[in-house]
């Protein structure tokens, strides 16, 4: 599942970030009201935990105008603000939750477990598919013409990547970023093991290959042509 968290407080964002990808999870930081709307009407997301307290654009100003916008992006509220008051304008805004700080990962998680459960509780899809390949975005399963096959976080957070920007390149580094959380290159060939070890389970046992390299730019998945 793909996150923005638009906190602007960095410790919090930080704590934020770290817990959501140690559950699998890529996430996306911002600490602009404004740049955090724009994200969300022109990029892919699942979900969005927005402050109340944001420089450029408070976050029930944010919400407001996502929601006027025609969105139905699942929004927790994660924010100071605790007041009876403040709750029900943020939930009269159209949150679909209010936790108020300090507060408890546990709990957060928690939180935003019960609203991806809920039917249709996000505007994004849960399920990727290319060709006779599928990924569950929720389970975190794969599975190719019907057969289970067991990936590694690692390896599904690759595939996540490489399905959401299906028949397009991928980069090494932006593989690195977005599954490793690395703002560098590291100096190993630690994508390219992984690459290998999913093509082995994704590619290999079939007679269709999906997953393809571009030599010296990146990888891609996609249909046969």
């Amino acid at each position: 599942m793909k996150v923005l968290v638009a906190e602007d407080d960095e410790k919090t964002a930080e704590f934020v970030r770290k817990g959501l990808v140690a559950e699998g999870h890529s996430v996306d930081c911002l600490s602009d009201g404004r740049e955090a709307l724009t994200y969300c009407l022109y990029n892919s997301c699942d979900l969005v935990i927005l402050d109340r307290m944001l420089p450029g654009m408070d976050g029930l100003a944010v919400l407001r105008a996502l929601r006027a916008s025609g969105s139905q992006l699942p929004v927790i509220f994660l924010t100071a603000l605790g007041t009876v008051e403040d709750r029900v304008d943020g939930l009269n805004a159209g949150s679909d939750d209010y936790l108020v700080k300090p507060f408890h990962f546990s709990e957060l998680m928690a939180r935003i477990n019960a609203i991806i459960r809920r039917p249709n509780g996000g505007n994004e899809q849960t399920t990727l598919q290319v060709h006779d390949l599928e990924l569950d975005l929720l389970s975190r399963t794969a599975s190719r013409g019907g057969q289970t096959i067991e990936l590694q976080a690692k390896e599904f957070g690759i595939l996540e990547v490489l399905m959401r920007n299906a028949g397009r390149v991928v980069t090494k580094t932006m593989l690195l970023e977005q599954v490793w959380d690395f703002s560098f290159d590291p100096g190993t060939t630690i994508v390219e093991t992984h690459i290998s070890r999913l093509r082995a389970k994704i590619d290999k046992p079939f007679n269709v290959p999906l997953l393809h390299t571009t030599r010296n730019i990146g990888y891609s998945i996609h249909a046969p042509r």
